[in-house]
């Protein structure tokens, strides 16, 4: 493989979803608002685990990390595409391109390992509730996130430091919406082989480890619920992992049709298309999924926002004399 940029790239033409400068207003004014939903929800997450203390718990503490990276994740890549389109100009410089696509893949890596912790404590929960807050001490939690960044920086450097010793031809023009990973191999001129060999065992080893992770947890789960004898008891402990198997579900498979659309067709818009459901779509729903079906979670909202909760509290008003 040949080190070093020989052609000097400058700056790369980020092609987006469509060419007609007819579309680009409706695609301005439709990412802008999935955007602000985004940061906005995923911040009155960060908020109310963080103002109530009834919520300072190891499942909120992962939901919050995972409401942070989602902001962070999302914005690697919309603002950008946002300028472009209000510039009407496609152009990133090749220093940008590979800042956005270290930090895509660093975020990219911490949704995807965060998520397979949570439902280690799921399974915890549910599997060893007496030992609940004995096995998942504040200890284990912050060690639980701090490896899961650890290694999603080291594979990020790794492979950002991998494209860095490519050398690119005159084509410059990436038919994505942002700078993403194979798409920056498939423009180089150079040997491409040990990078597209990297990139297939990262995505083997750090993508399927946590998967087998969630799989394994929920196999432990729904033979823990299946034996308990009450309806009642097992909707409760369903309940309680719901949400986040549903955002599980919306992560692994809208990621699984990327990779499926992007093997199966040629088609760059296709697979542009289906990569805004796991960059855009999937943090912009976790708020809602985790917030609409959790008491605690609502709770905290509406005091933020000055709603009187409601305790379940019956008043009862004597009668008067006629």
């Amino acid at each position: 493989m040949e080190t070093g940029n020989d052609t000097q790239i400058s700056e790369f033409n980020l092609l987006g979803f469509s060419k007609g400068p007819e579309l680009q207003p409706l695609t301005f004014g439709l990412f802008l608002s999935m955007y602000l939903i985004t940061v906005f929800g995923n911040l009155l997450i960060l908020l109310a685990v963080s103002s109530d203390s009834r919520l300072h718990t190891p499942m909120y503490f992962f939901l919050a990390n995972l409401s942070f990276v989602d902001i962070c994740f999302t914005s690697t890549t919309v603002p950008k595409m946002l300028w472009n389109i209000q510039t009407q100009s496609k152009v990133i410089t090749y220093a940008g391109c590979i800042t956005q696509m270290n930090f895509f893949l660093l975020f990219a890596g911490l949704d995807n390992f965060l998520l397979s912790v949570m439902a280690y404590d799921r399974f915890v929960a549910i599997c060893y509730p007496l030992n609940y807050m004995v096995i998942m001490n504040p200890r284990l939690c912050g060690l639980l996130v701090l490896v899961s960044w650890i290694t999603s920086v080291l594979h990020s450097l790794l492979q950002t430091s991998m494209v860095l010793q490519l050398s690119f031809c005159t084509e410059v023009e990436i038919p994505h919406f942002f700078c993403e990973l194979n798409q920056m191999i498939q423009l180089a001129c150079s040997d491409t082989f040990i990078n597209n060999l990297v990139m297939d065992l990262a995505a083997v080893l750090l993508g399927g480890a946590p998967l087998a992770g969630v799989l394994y947890s929920y196999s432990k789960i729904v033979s823990s619920i299946r034996r308990i004898s009450s309806v009642l008891g097992k909707y409760k402990a369903f309940s309680t992992c719901a949400s986040h198997l549903s955002v599980v579900s919306l992560f692994y498979c809208t990621s699984l049709g990327v990779y499926l659309s992007s093997a199966a067709t040629q088609s760059s818009l296709s697979s542009a298309t289906a990569s805004v459901m796991y960059t855009v779509v999937t943090p912009m729903l976790n708020p809602f999924i985790y917030s609409l079906r959790n008491k605690d979670i609502k709770r905290a909202l509406k005091r933020i926002v000055g709603v009187p909760a409601m305790h379940g509290t019956i008043v009862l008003r004597p009668k008067t004399c006629p």
